[in-house]
Formats: structure tokens, sequence, C-alpha cells
């Protein structure tokens, strides 16, 4: 591709960059719909029990593995992205079969270390003893299916990098309705849902792999089949180590940054836990509807990053700035109409996933909880998207570990043993995404002076 015909360099910001945002969030839209969908299965069909058991701990434990190395992974979509926006032709190709190599790789070892540790994990983090079983069940079964996953999440992840949203989309899309049928055929069709909680997880976990290998083979496909400087050669997918150093420097921070989050919400989920099942269940189904919010916000930091990395990468600092301020429009005019929707049709949200009237309570107020504060967690996206982008990572996962991950630990740790009620628990949210952000306001205003990067 010329650079003249990149769009992502060339050309108005807002048009580009809202195509790209809503491939972007109608692919996470796809993503979680599977995840919906097993969700409501579950809930219907297997009760509340095989909810929690399957949004719970499980679901907690698979975004500390898996996000660790989508951070890690991010590294290489800046890396591709600065070479792509730069045209070095030779370091895309180079970078792109080290990070498939470090998908593959990363998949097996993060295989063995989840089955290894799945039950062990699953009791540790105080699970109510109803649901242990089928949640160590899923998990394991979850794990089997970690090469193909990563696979997916990085091919995916380096067709974004070069302004490709998508052919990512499709897949999604035909791995969506590959799941649903799935689901249906497992837990309904052969009746497993109706055997046992345990079995009705099984299928649903199942489903759920089989799902990630199709997204696998058919990013795989297109890589091969590309014409572009980021074509993948089967016989070329190897470690270059000076490539694999300069992945590592960038997303070494953010997988580190991932995995301090996903820690400090496994605490926030075990204090949860020690309040009941029905609390449990209520987090689950809130977090379905939560998610809302999260893929919107995490497709738009995608979309900075891949602006602001090869816009740095072609040395269009301008652009680079103008690429954040359309990311803050575009963040708040989306988040507020959202957080009104949460707020005040949560409850009808709720019931698609579980019909127990306590439930339903428990997530009500969860959700007008911590709605309204959506809005302040925007900058802390944004802000580590452009940073990111531009290849600095180190100083961001300090903010983000102290303002995020430390800050919470911190206030489950010494407030919830003081008042063990859901309210505790949840205040650590806003308290943290307000403390980040306003950190990293200040950074960002000190390292741009600094590189002068106007």
């Amino acid at each position: 591709m010329e650079s003249t015909k990149n769009k992502v360099i060339n050309g108005p910001i807002w048009t580009s960059m809202l195509s790209y945002f809503f491939a972007l969030m109608l692919g996470a839209f796809f993503q979680q719909l599977y995840n919906t969908v097993d969700a409501v299965i579950v809930g219907r069909v297997v009760g509340p029990d095989g909810l929690a058991a399957v949004g719970g701990s499980a679901a907690t434990v698979v975004n500390l593995f898996v996000g660790f190395f989508i951070g890690l992974s991010s590294g290489a979509t800046v890396v591709i992205a600065q070479f792509y926006g730069a045209g070095r032709t030779e370091e895309v190709s180079k970078a792109v079969h080290t990070a498939i190599a470090m998908a593959i790789i990363g998949g097996a070892v993060i295989t063995l270390i989840g089955l290894a540790t799945a039950g062990w994990v699953i009791d540790i983090m105080k699970t109510p003893p109803e649901i242990v079983d089928a949640s160590a069940v899923y998990l394991r079964i979850y794990f089997i299916g970690m090469i193909p996953n990563l696979i997916y999440n990085m091919g995916a992840g380096i067709l974004r990098a070069v302004g490709d949203s998508k052919r990512p989309l499709i897949v999604l899309i035909i791995s969506c309705f590959a799941n649903i049928i799935l689901d249906m055929f497992f837990v309904i069709g052969l009746g497993m849902g109706k055997v046992s909680v345990t079995m009705g997880v099984v299928g649903v976990a199942v489903a759920t792999i089989l799902c990630q290998l199709i997204s696998a083979i058919i990013v795989l496909i297109m890589l091969v089949r590309s014409t572009d400087t980021y074509k993948l050669a089967i016989n070329k997918i190897r470690l270059d180590m000076g490539m694999l150093r300069r992945i590592i420097r960038i997303g070494l921070p953010a997988g580190i940054q991932s995995t301090m989050y996903t820690l400090s919400n496994m605490l926030i989920q075990t204090s949860i836990n020690e309040l009941g099942k029905d609390y449990t269940a209520a987090w689950a189904a809130y977090g379905k509807i939560d998610i809302l919010f999260w893929m919107t916000i995490s497709s738009l930091g995608t979309s900075v990053t891949t602006f602001a990395g090869q816009n740095f990468g072609a040395g269009k600092y301008d652009r680079v700035h103008k690429s954040m301020r359309t990311a803050f429009i575009i963040a708040l005019t989306i988040t507020i109409p959202l957080s009104c929707l949460l707020y005040w049709h949560g409850d009808f949200l709720l019931r698609i996933f579980v019909e127990d009237a306590n439930v339903i309570y428990v997530g009500i107020q969860m959700i007008r909880f911590l709605a309204p504060f959506y809005f302040t967690y925007i900058g802390v996206e944004v802000f580590s998207g452009v940073l990111r982008g531009m290849g600095t990572a180190f100083v961001p996962m300090i903010i983000t570990l102290g303002g995020i991950c430390l800050l919470r630990v911190a206030w489950i740790l010494i407030a919830f043993p003081m008042n063990k009620t859901i309210e505790t628990v949840e205040f650590s949210y806003p308290l943290t995404w307000i403390t980040t952000s306003v950190l990293f306001f200040f950074y960002f205003i000190y390292y741009t002076r600094k590189k002068n990067i106007r």
C-alpha cells in the first residue's frame, strides 16, 4: 500500500477514525454477542449456578492469562503500525512473523500453566462450593483452546495495525453465528444443560473453543493470501530476536499492566464471592451488561493507538494530537447516552440473563452505582492509547499500576474488612478511574512537551 492511499496518515481524521472505530466496535459487539449467548443459555437453561460458574471466578482467571498476552501483543501492533506508517517493508514482515510465533509459543505455555493450576486458583478465590467443580471444568476446557485464541487475537491485531478493521469484523461475525449454533447444539440439542450444572458448562466451553479455532484458521488464511507487506509465509514463522526485543520493550509493560489490573479484579471477585452466590451471579450478569461500555472504550483505545502509531511513525505529530482530540469527542458522545441507557433500563437487560428476583435486585444496584461514573475512565484509555502509539509504555504502566491496581487493592484490603458491603467493593472503581485519568493527563502534557511532539 502506498502511503498516499493510507487513510490513517492522509485525509480527514474524523471520517477515517469513525470508520475504523465503528468496524472495531461492531467486531467487539459480535465477539461479546457470542459470550452473551453463552451467558443467556447458561443462565436460562442451566440456572444461576451455571451463570456464576462461567462468568465468575473462571472468567476472571481467563482474563488474567489472555489479558497478559494481549497486552504483550500490543507491542507488536504498535511496532507494525509504526513501520507500516513509515513504509519500512522488511521490518513489517519481520514483525509479523515474530508476532505469530509469539502467539503459538505463548498459547502453548498458557495452556500448560492453566491446566496445572485451574483447580487451585478456583479454590483460593473462595468460589462458592456449589459452583467450584463447574468453574474448574470450564477453565480447563477453555485453556485447551488457548493457542488458536491467541493466534486469532494476534492476527487480528496485525490487520488492525495496518488500518484494516473490516476483515477482523468478518471473522468475528462468522465465529459468532457458529458459536450460537454450537451452544444450542451442545447445551439444548444434546440436553447437556439439563443433565447437571457441570455438563451444561462443559457444552458452552466446548462450543467456545471450537469457535476460537475457526477464527484462528480464517485469520491465518487472510494473512497468507495478502499481497501487502504484512503477508504471512508459514515457513518464515520464527522469532527474530531483535524484533522480539523491540516488541517486548513496548508490550511487556502493557502485559504487566493488564495482569495487575486483572489481579486486582480477582480480589474484587473474591470479595464479592464472600457475599454469597446471589452476588456472584449478579456480578456475572452485570459484567455481561457492563461490557457494552468496555467494548466501546476498548475499541476506541485500539483505534487511537493505531492512528497515533502510524502518524508518529510517519512524523506527522499534528495528526497524533488531532487523533487524540477526535477520540475524546467520540468517547464522550457515546459514553454519556450509554450510561443513561444502562442506568434507566438496566433491569430489562438483567432479565435477559437471569430470572431470580434477588439476583436481579442486586444487579440493578450494581448498574446504578457504577454507570454514572463511566465517563471518568475515558482519559485512561485515550491517553494511554496515544502514548503507546508513540512507543512509550513503561511510565503508562506505572501510572496504571499505581492509580488503578495498587489503589484498588489497598481499598479492598483496608476498607472491605471494615464494611463488608457491595457498595464498598463498587466504590473502588470510580475512585481509581478518576485518580488514574488525572495522572495520565499530567503525564501526557509532560511527555509531549519534553519530546517536542506538537
